[in-house]
């Protein structure tokens, strides 16, 4: 586990490093190396949360460093040192296949490194296919060259869920997507499948196409996932749709089009963090709607941030468990394992901790509004990246605690945990049984 952490803290620290050089910046002035350790993390952790516009304050050097680290981390950390290891011919011993069935959670160690080779095609593919399909609207609006950069380096922002963009130039500095609002259907569409896909995780897709996309046939994991993820996306469009469509954030679209972004914020809620309206402009319901959906997040082992779906999933059905005064957590006719309630309580805990006591310090550092905080820092520990406004004019400390939440959410409450307590020996021992109330 503290391998899996201390190679993160490296691919920030040298991205740090690389975006400090002249060159990564336009005007070759040098950046603040605060600033550098911001964007770094933000850019590995794939949250998207910014202290600069990407496109007005980087040049082509620094974009692609970022680039590079959102690659990294949306595959991972331990599945890009896999395949280097692969590639140079060497062995993959049991404690690196140990550390990969950890890093992306894999059901069990067998098989891992075949598992590997299939993230490592299935992301290409998806990114290039991906990136083929924007290229039919951006080559037309943008050039060849700089349509086929665009194209490229979205995909890839998609499928990773980063939220970094290219269109600050077009559209005006921390734009996002807004310049897709009214006519950019087909753009939508493209990004919100890629989100969708990069954001169900790795093992459904191996068991997705292992049983030729069967439903009935699918693992347990990956029933749940698909049903969950279906349903919070057209549940939180609806609902997005009923808070938002009579006030100022859709006040000037047309029916369709209050569809397509109640959707599309619905979508990028799952951690996505581009943006095709304002948030600025939504009302408090909506932001609360939307920080519950960024806390939820993708799926388990996917490029996608949250407590994980799975998670939430498991904490709802233990709820009708216990009023129904059954014994085990079931779910498609399956029982699951003992003990997977605690984890889910003591992910959704961690993770609820982390967000509300950043919540409180920053707000109170910053004198800022405690809902605009909370939804900053729930896209912050969720990898989500949208924002309100807030990140550019934070000062340092703010910053650092977004950077840590960002990192504690990429790496995983669970990682984070196990990797100060890892080396501690389990005690056999038990205490004498008290029973308590609880509720």
């Amino acid at each position: 586990m503290k391998l899996i952490l201390s190679g993160y803290c490296l691919i920030i620290l040298i991205g740090t490093l690389l975006l400090s050089l002249p060159v990564a910046t336009r005007g070759f002035t040098c950046t603040p190396v605060t600033d550098c350790f911001f964007t770094a993390t933000s850019a590995t952790c794939v949250t998207g949360l910014v202290r600069y516009d990407t496109y007005t304050h980087w040049t082509l050097f620094g974009q692609l460093v970022i680039l590079g680290m959102i690659q990294i981390g949306g595959i991972g950390f331990m599945t890009v040192a896999i395949l280097i290891l692969m590639a140079a011919g060497r062995k993959i011993g049991l404690s690196q296949r140990s550390l990969m069935q950890n890093s992306i959670s894999a059901p069990q160690i067998g098989g891992i490194v075949r598992l590997t080779r299939f993230i490592a095609l299935g992301t290409f593919l998806i990114e290039g296919l991906g990136a083929v399909l924007l290229s039919v609207d951006f080559i037309p609006r943008f050039g060849w060259k700089k349509g086929i950069y665009f194209s490229i380096f979205h995909s890839v922002s998609a499928f990773c869920n980063a939220g970094f963009d290219l269109m600050g130039g077009t559209t005006g500095q921390f734009s996002s997507l807004t310049g897709y609002e009214k006519d950019g259907l087909y753009v939508n569409v493209i990004i919100m499948l890629l989100i969708f896909v990069g954001g169900l995780g790795f093992f459904v897709w191996k068991d997705l196409v292992n049983k030729r996309f069967r439903f009935r046939r699918l693992a347990l994991q990956s029933k749940m996932v698909l049903s969950i993820s279906t349903g919070l996306i057209f549940l939180g469009a609806l609902l997005l749709f009923l808070l938002e469509h009579d006030h100022e954030m859709m006040a000037d679209l047309s029916l369709p089009e209050k569809i397509l972004s109640s959707l599309f914020q619905s979508v990028t809620a799952r951690t996505a963090g581009f943006n095709t309206s304002d948030l600025a402009a939504m009302t408090e319901p909506g932001l609360l709607l939307m920080t519950c959906l960024m806390f939820i997040g993708g799926s388990t082992g996917s490029t996608a941030g949250g407590i994980k779906t799975t998670t939430f999933w498991v904490l709802c059905i233990s709820i009708f468990a216990t009023f129904g005064r059954k014994k085990n957590v079931e779910a498609f006719g399956r029982r699951m394992e003992e003990g997977i309630t605690r984890t889910a309580s003591c992910v959704f805990m961690t993770y609820l901790l982390l967000i509300m006591g950043a919540t409180l310090a920053i707000s109170a550092i910053e004198g800022l509004p405690v809902l605009a905080v909370l939804f900053e820092a729930t896209s912050a520990m969720a990898t989500v990246g949208l924002t309100v406004g807030l990140t550019p004019g934070l000062g340092m400390a703010s910053k650092m605690i977004l950077a840590f939440l960002m990192l504690c959410g990429r790496v995983g409450s669970i990682t984070m945990l196990l990797a100060f307590s890892s080396d501690k020996r389990v005690s056999s021992s038990r205490h004498a049984l008290e029973k308590i109330q609880v509720g």
